[in-house]
């Protein structure tokens, strides 16, 4: 299975905007969209924390983000790019794409 790492921004909303109240913590897995809001292909993406480490609702935090390959993800990871993180189909977070630091084959 391949797989892309970048270095990211990972932005929470506030909580009045999420309805997410509780921080996150350890290993992380949100729903990844890099299209629009109705699409319900999601990625799959997995953020690290170090222990005892949480990240609040209106927080942000730069993190290494690990995505699962699928075709086309590859040429769409761009430093700048932005997407939506999801838990379902609400929109808890926004990613944005600092540097790319590894492409499995």
């Amino acid at each position: 299975m391949s797989y892309f790492r970048v270095r990211a921004r990972i932005s929470l909303l506030p909580a009045h905007e999420s309805g997410r109240t509780a921080p996150v913590r350890g290993s992380y897995r949100p729903n990844h969209n890099f299209e629009t809001p109705d699409n319900r292909g999601m990625d799959i993406g997995f953020i690290e924390f170090a222990e005892g480490e949480l990240l609040h609702p209106g927080e942000s935090i730069e993190r290494e983000v690990t995505f699962l390959s699928r075709p086309g993800l590859k040429d769409a990871l761009v430093p700048g790019l932005k997407w939506r993180i999801q838990e379902g189909p609400r929109l808890v977070g926004i990613g944005t794409v600092l540097e790319i630091l590894e492409k499995s084959a």
